[in-house]
């Protein structure tokens, strides 16, 4: 995460404030797109239905064009 610049309390305030969700290209995770510090993030997440919680895959800024 410090490589990226957020921490783990900014990646929980994304989850929470998150925009939009969508399936990813791989089956079984999801794309949440959120912000953090005014720029938009994509967060991909997998669900793991055994311990009933959601496994944060990666999180990088997305570029505008």
């Amino acid at each position: 995460m410090a490589r990226r610049d957020f921490t783990e309390v900014d990646l929980r305030r994304m989850l929470q404030h998150a925009e939009r969700v969508r399936r990813d290209h791989v089956a079984g995770r999801f794309v949440v797109e959120a912000h953090h510090k005014r720029r938009p993030w994509a967060v991909i997440v997998e669900p793991d239905l055994e311990r009933t919680c959601i496994l944060v895959i990666t999180a990088y800024p997305v570029k505008v064009e």
